[in-house]
């Protein structure tokens, strides 16, 4: 699958995007996944309560299932003015 980075999780992880091949059942079990590559990973996804994410273009939850998926995107959430 596809996974995007936007903002500063994109600044932290180095990427705006990368082709991931997971056995994650579950949005939170693929960052458990991202975290555990190096450091910037962990870095970016220190605090899920700061990000949001998108499965397919549809905000989800963090315990969304990841079944057929082709895109998560992870960003931080958006104020208006």
């Amino acid at each position: 699958m596809d996974v995007l980075y936007f903002a500063w999780v994109r600044e932290r992880i180095g990427l705006p995007k990368e082709r991931v091949e997971t056995s994650a059942a579950t949005v939170a079990e693929l960052v458990e996944e991202l975290k555990a590559r190096e450091e910037r990973y962990a870095a970016a996804f220190a605090d899920l309560s700061a990000l949001r994410v998108a499965l397919d273009q549809d905000l989800a939850e963090f315990d969304s299932p990841l079944a057929g998926v082709r895109e998560v995107a992870f960003f931080p959430p958006m104020t208006g003015g």
